[in-house]
């Protein structure tokens, strides 16, 4: 599939915004636009090359580079010293999307359309959803923190959100190989930034919303504002999300999309709705009630309350959309989620979870749900730290999430950025009320966390889940916590 570069024009201007345009003869309207790139170092013959100007970097300073390898023409924000022909706009960005929808057929027209946005158990929730379509016989894409999938190949996924042109490229790859749906993260950062422009959803979901990124939107109304896009401006006509009854920003989804969403919660007045459920150290027993549909009993390998809120949200979000039995067959075979409650049994009798948390409420979720599964008398340590440039209050607040239920705590880095170690574990130390120690190694902190561990002892590591690095400074240096844990286990 190819476009030219006049139907790339006439679809901006289409938008209403007045375009200039550099070219050096007509012939230039009728170049073949084979792909569309914002990376220099991917252009290849044929490439739109994107020039986006970022926090970090401005993509008009590569055009030479793009025109080197290949590329046949540029959308820019002000004129470059090229031979290329150029379509310069106000903000790339708000164009990119829709470009690359054209240049790759319209793949979001060809898909079942999931998008997942909240704060806490996207991934989850995404990895159930998955399962059920798979059980259903639909073969499934998937975008998300942790990995990315075009129907055939799983590959560790670089961002929860990349830019415009690279989701529509995936998604022509998931329908180039057969996939009838995708089931996709949408972050408060790409939806705010426009990363999601070009793609509409069919079924929308709200998870929940709870304190994070505010450094980057500033108060909990932008943050949710953020969110809220996905509703207002990327879905299909008629769609048929989910969101959370429980939650107070879910309340205000449904509220202003009463016809389209449907609420989940263990309120007794969601439209959908747990009748009963019992969590164990081995899954998760729930029967569930939708408005409109028969009851349902379910088994999941997952535990925890936490999960089977996810659960929950992922049925609702599906009842309609695939029959009852692949709902069924689909939650009792979910994966196991990396990163997300990852258990792992030692040899002495002691187990260890690694788990994505890294705010408080998810800490405390994720380190109650331990609790309670465990009991009383098995020890607990909980190891983590928290990231550079992030949400410094929450420092504080983890350590007294941690402090509620662990017996003893362990700080250590996480991806400190161009902050120092030192400082933000001082600053979680502030709220840690059971003894503690400050390990900045991270590597180091597990291994110690791991070789104090006795026979039903408890560690859980948590922060960074599925992630197979630390970055420090402007160094990335390579670690995950689940393959530590694993490598220790083997050694001994």
């Amino acid at each position: 599939m190819s476009v030219s570069f006049s139907d790339v024009l006439n679809l901006i201007r289409a938008k209403g915004e007045n375009v200039d345009v550099r070219i050096k003869s007509q012939d230039n309207f009728n170049i073949s636009i084979s792909d569309v790139i914002s990376d220099s170092r991917d252009v290849k013959p044929g490439s739109l090359f994107a020039c986006i100007t970022g926090e970090n970097s401005d993509g008009h300073k590569f055009a030479g580079m793009a025109e080197n390898n290949g590329a046949c023409a540029l959308l820019c924000e002000h004129e470059v010293n090229s031979d290329l022909p150029q379509i310069i706009v106000k903000r790339v960005r708000d164009y990119l999307g829709e470009v690359s929808s054209l240049v790759y057929d319209n793949p979001s027209e060809k898909l079942l359309m999931i998008g997942v946005t909240g704060t806490n158990g996207k991934t989850t929730t995404t990895y159930i959803i998955r399962s059920i379509l798979q059980a259903s016989g639909m073969r499934t894409g998937l975008l998300g923190t942790i990995i990315e999938s075009d129907g055939f190949e799983d590959k560790e996924a670089d961002r929860t959100t990349p830019e415009s042109c690279i989701v529509q490229r995936q998604l022509a790859s998931m329908v180039k190989n057969g996939c009838r749906a995708c089931v996709m993260e949408t972050s408060s950062h790409g939806l705010f930034l426009g990363r999601l422009k070009g793609a509409l959803y069919d079924v929308p979901i709200f998870t929940n919303l709870y304190p994070e990124h505010l450094d980057f939107h500033k108060d909990m109304e932008n943050y949710f504002e953020a969110k809220k896009l996905l509703f207002k401006n990327y879905t299909k006509k008629n769609f048929m999300g989910a969101a959370n009854f429980d939650d107070p920003y879910g309340k205000r989804l449904i509220s202003e999309f009463p016809a389209n969403l449907r609420g989940f919660g263990l309120n007794e007045n969601a439209a959908s709705r747990v009748i009963s459920s019992k969590t164990g150290i081995d899954g998760t027993e729930l029967e569930i009630f939708t408005e409109g549909f028969k009851t349902l009993k379910l088994h999941s390998p997952l535990v925890g309350d936490f999960n089977i809120m996810n659960t929950l949200c992922a049925v609702t979000a599906m009842r309609g959309v695939v029959d009852d039995d692949a709902i069924v067959k689909g939650v009792s075979n979910v994966p196991q989620v990396p990163g997300r409650l990852e258990r792992i049994d030692l040899p002495n009798g002691a187990c260890v979870f690694v788990d994505f948390a890294h705010t408080p409420s998810a800490l405390r979720s994720v380190l109650g749900v331990i609790r309670k599964l465990s009991g009383s008398e098995r020890r607990i340590i909980s190891i983590f730290g928290h990231g550079g440039g992030r949400y410094q209050q929450n420092r504080p607040e983890l350590g007294k999430a941690a402090s509620e239920f662990a017996d003893e705590v362990i700080i250590t880095s996480d991806n400190a950025r161009d902050e120092e170690p030192q400082d933000i574990a001082g600053a979680i130390a502030g709220g840690v009320t059971v003894p503690y120690r400050i390990i900045i190694d991270r590597p180091e902190a597990v291994k110690t966390g791991l070789e104090s561990l006795k026979s039903g002892d408890i560690l859980v590591i948590t922060g960074k889940g599925p992630e197979n690095f630390i970055l420090i400074k402007d160094k990335k240096i390579p670690f995950n916590d689940a393959e530590a844990v694993k490598l220790w286990r083997d050694s001994h």
